[in-house]
């Protein structure tokens, strides 16, 4: 079939063409899109260069699956064209929360599919998007109460120049010279941010709500969730303390049997130093990892556990594929 991705030229848009490469997924022409200053400019897909067109003279109807990872504000202007002709699956948050609008991690919620009606398919936050992958299986067992979240995000979740920041942050910090942040509210480098997206009510921010909010539309929305977002020196994978309650008894051995197998997740859980993952283990792999799991010494009906997963891949790019792999095979 053929495929569009807009925004190609991109960390997420770079990592959908390298997904479809390695997964062999069937495509006959490939388009990349992009702005007036990355038109012209060329791509490689299965050693064969292509060259990346203007988005603001593209031709939609060209492909039968067209992915965008260019922001909500080029979500929102360009995807109402697009999906006249093309089947869209959304990286950008503009859609997630339209009723209308199917919101996507296969593992967990590919039946919703059944439910297009604009032609529009969302790819949910990426700290969401590792997070019900843990979820699901434990709320089919044991059913989910309630989840404190804290997360350990990093610099690429927000673009190529905060990654790029960061790097320069570090060397400037270690010449003890004078840092001027750009792209974040403080100083990224040998700290941490609480802070992530915009300020909304009651002083939450937005990837907090965002968390929140598209949890339960994906998992279910009786769960009480909360969520505390933080920024942290690292430039890919993000990080998330999980704190679980369930309604149902359960016992720590279920609760591994129920993660080891489920699809996408992977258990590394060993009781001593180093037997847990770290973000720089994850980078690269398309799992969600989970380590730490204990049972919550204040709270015998509750757990925690640590996940961590490459945010570019599971939480982006490899979701996006999979989820056009579940469109297809549904369709």
């Amino acid at each position: 079939m053929n495929i569009t991705i807009v925004g190609a030229t991109g960390n997420v848009g770079r990592k959908i063409i390298e997904v479809l490469e390695k997964k062999n997924f069937p495509v006959d022409n490939l388009y990349f899109v992009a702005s007036s200053k990355s038109a012209g400019s060329k791509l490689k897909f299965k050693g064969k260069e292509i060259e990346v067109e203007n988005l603001e003279t593209f031709d939609f109807s060209k492909a039968k699956i067209t992915f965008f990872s260019a922001g909500g504000k080029i979500s929102e202007k360009y995807i109402p064209l697009a999906a006249k002709y093309s089947t869209v699956i959304d990286n950008s948050s503009h859609f997630r929360m339209d009723p209308g609008v199917p919101l996507i991690v296969p593992q967990v919620n590919s039946k919703d599919l059944k439910n297009i009606k604009k032609n529009i398919i969302a790819n949910p936050n990426c700290s969401t998007a590792q997070l019900v992958i843990v979820l699901k299986p434990l709320h089919d067992l044991f059913k989910i109460k309630r989840v404190v979240i804290s997360t350990y995000q990093s610099t690429s979740g927000a673009g190529k120049a905060p990654m790029d920041e960061l790097v320069e942050q570090t060397k400037l910090s270690l010449e003890n010279k004078k840092i001027n942040s750009k792209n974040f509210t403080k100083q990224i480098a040998f700290n941490a941010i609480p802070h992530i997206d915009v300020f909304v009510d009651e002083g939450y921010t937005k990837e907090e709500v965002k968390m929140i909010a598209e949890t339960k539309k994906i998992l279910d929305n009786k769960i009480e969730i909360t969520a505390t977002c933080v920024r942290i020196p690292v430039m890919v994978s993000h990080s998330e303390s999980l704190n679980i309650e369930f309604e149902k008894p359960f016992t720590l051995e279920k609760i591994r049997d129920a993660l080891e197998n489920a699809e996408g997740c992977k258990v590394i859980d060993e009781r001593k130093d180093g037997g847990y993952i770290t973000p720089i283990e994850a980078e690269g792999k398309n799992e969600t990892f989970i380590s730490r799991i204990r049972i919550d010494s204040s709270n015998k009906n509750a757990i925690n556990l640590w996940c961590v997963s490459d945010n570019l891949l599971r939480g982006a790019a490899l979701n996006a594929v999979e989820i056009a792999e579940a469109f297809c095979n549904n369709s």
